[in-house]
């Protein structure tokens, strides 16, 4: 009877292991965090003519948190942060652009087929909002628009639940220099699109079903 119960004991063990791993397994990984560090290049024809920027900016800093439905695809809200020197008008004035945007995620690495296992790309695009804050005594000049933004990333796995990745983006203010005047609203302004190249760090916040 004893001998019975303890394999008894040890059925029921093994059984509630296995259904507990693979209901982890089927929760896992739907949710990931991502931190990206890198450089912008704003469009010259979003600057009023004589205050343009410099071509390349640093720094561009990209917050999100992705939520996966499907191994391929899902959704991400995300925030960035870019600041730009301007060449001519002085050296302190500076112009803070940021932005907010709610994005639908395409992973078709299973598609293309022949990249290592490690390696993944992401495809990401969707609406968001810009704010432009110039800087040096001229932050009452700031403005807002809508904008639509479309990237890829390349990830490549370190561990478990982390991956390296490269993200190239273009985000397309929906706005011109025609919706600014300067003489009204002063210097400082940026209505244009930027380019983004930025390095960062994709964290699974719940286990490893996708991880890369």
């Amino acid at each position: 009877m004893r001998r019975f119960l303890k394999q008894y004991i040890f059925f029921c063990l093994v059984v509630f292991m296995t259904f507990n791993s693979h209901a982890q397994f089927k929760d896992t990984s739907k949710w990931k965090a991502l931190v990206a560090l890198g450089f912008n290049s704003p469009s010259t024809n979003g600057f009023i003519e004589g205050a343009e920027a410099q071509t390349i900016n640093f720094p561009t800093v990209n917050l999100g948190i992705q939520h996966m439905f499907k191994k391929e695809y899902g959704i991400k809200l995300d925030y960035g942060f870019n600041r730009f020197k301007i060449n001519e008008v002085s050296p302190d004035v500076k112009i803070n652009y940021s932005r907010i945007n709610a994005q639908f995620v395409f992973d078709p690495t299973e598609y293309i087929g022949f990249l290592p296992v490690r390696l993944r790309t992401i495809l990401h695009a969707g609406p968001g909002f810009s704010f432009v804050k110039p800087l040096s005594g001229l932050s009452d000049n700031k403005q807002s628009y809508l904008n639509l933004l479309g990237g890829l990333e390349v990830h490549y796995a370190i561990a478990e639940k982390v991956s390296v990745y490269i993200d190239t983006a273009f985000i397309y203010g929906l706005t011109s220099l025609d919706d600014y005047d300067p003489v009204l609203s002063g210097l400082g302004a940026f209505n244009g699109s930027v380019f983004n190249v930025t390095v960062g760090l994709a964290i699974s916040l719940s286990g490893c079903q996708f991880c890369d």
